[in-house]
């Protein structure tokens, strides 16, 4: 399963979409992380790097 971001727990700090090496995350017009679940590896450096801790994979 593919990264998946808890909207009320990201605060749209960004740190997700510089770390995943898939380019699988981009913010949205709110500023919260969205994930792309045909471009996403599973790999978890974004989970791993979300001091929010917004990210998880299922």
């Amino acid at each position: 399963m593919p990264a998946v971001v808890d909207r009320d727990e990201c605060t749209g700090c960004g740190l997700c979409v510089d770390e995943c090496p898939s380019e699988a995350i981009t913010l949205d017009a709110d500023g919260i992380s969205i994930v792309d679940a045909d471009e996403c590896t599973e790999c978890g450096a974004c989970a791993d790097v979300c001091p929010a801790v917004a990210i998880t994979l299922k």
